[in-house]
């Protein structure tokens, strides 16, 4: 399926320097697949800055908006909005895997829209005390939410092997093992506990590639934030309760930044509009297909503009899938990609070097 890019001019207009890490990214194509041209509700998963937040509120005088996110530091950062929102702004702490349950809550029983920005903040990865970047030395943390083990405890604990898979799963560093081997002898001598520690550590055994900008650290550092807050899970999660809370024409905009995660987004929307392939319903014993709950609002990723990357570099990885809600009941969750949200079993794991 053709990947389609946002003409170079639908981004000139964006702010560059320091603000530029603030602006969400493929924000005006976000927009126009979420069409919000109706009074109605909209559902920010991945509050974050505000930056969709703030778009989604400013679209109409008649959209309402739940802005969802984990993180405390988020919810409280959010104050202002919503006071300037006049009362069509709600921020709700949480993780947006629930938030059908969520809006529940909030006495809303569907949504209009809803909107998924995958994957950590800016604002998390300045932080050196949040531990999510090599970049800055501060505690081995990397929780969004503050809750549950942190990274150091992962780094720490886990036994080589599980390191190794987080690594290369997840990560999709293909020196996972020697990676695992070094982390394992290093803790022997005294715990890692900073981020300087484990980048030095990894850096060691990773050769930079020949003219990448790319620290050799990076895909060990997102293998561990992304299982130490079950990132794929949660998006897994997400998208089923987006499916059973839109409302039929209510549409789904999902920005990912990361192979596997486009990879689960583009699984979820092939199988729900029918595009996956399926077994015949007159094969005997076969169950029949499961409704087609969404049709598709994008044919393929739609990828930044050159503009917008030129200013934002963070857009480089992103791309935005979209569909539209059908009016077919929701569906059992697909267990396919479920699986791909999880370590696979250690028979279907590839060789580490």
């Amino acid at each position: 399926m053709p990947m389609s890019r946002a003409p170079r001019t639908a981004r000139a207009e964006l702010p560059k320097g320091e603000q530029a890490r603030h602006v969400p990214v493929l924000l005006a194509e976000v927009l126009a697949a979420l069409s919000l041209d109706r009074p109605g509700l909209a559902v920010d998963g991945t509050f974050g800055a505000g930056g969709y937040t703030r778009a989604l509120l400013e679209a109409g005088p008649e959209v309402r908006v739940i802005a969802i996110d984990r993180d405390p530091t988020a919810i409280r950062g959010g104050a202002d909005l919503v006071k300037a929102s006049g009362g069509r702004l709600r921020l709700v702490q949480g993780r947006f895997g629930d938030l059908d349950t969520l809006i529940a809550d909030q006495d809303e029983a569907q949504a209009d829209w809803v909107v998924l920005d995958i994957g950590v903040s800016s604002m998390q990865i300045d932080e050196a005390q949040r531990g999510f970047s090599f970049r800055q030395d501060g505690p081995l943390d990397m929780r969004m939410g503050g809750e549950g083990p942190s990274a150091a405890d992962l780094v720490n604990g886990e036994e080589e092997t599980t390191l190794a898979d987080i690594l290369y799963h997840f990560g999709e560093e293909r020196r996972s093992r020697a990676v695992a081997r070094a982390i394992v002898e290093a803790r022997r001598r005294g715990p890692i506990e900073t981020t300087a520690q484990l980048a030095d550590l990894v850096a060691g055994v990773v050769r930079p590639e020949p003219g990448s900008p790319i620290h050799p650290a990076t895909r060990s550092f997102q293998g561990l934030r992304i299982a130490v807050n079950d990132e794929l899970g949660e998006l897994v999660r997400g998208l089923h309760a987006a499916e059973r809370v839109l409302k039929p024409g209510g549409r789904l905009a999902v920005v990912t930044f990361h192979s596997l995660e486009d990879r689960i987004v583009k699984q979820f929307f092939s199988a729900r509009s029918g595009r996956a392939a399926q077994a015949s319903r007159h094969v005997p014993g076969v169950e029949r297909p499961a409704p087609k709950s969404f049709k598709l609002v994008t044919k393929g990723p739609v990828l930044p503009s050159e503009a917008e990357t030129d200013v934002n570099p963070r857009s480089r990885s992103a791309k935005l899938r979209a569909g539209e809600r059908t009016d077919a009941p929701a569906p059992p969750p697909l267990s396919a990609i479920e699986t791909l949200a999880s370590l696979p079993a250690p028979q279907g794991r590839g060789p580490r070097r």
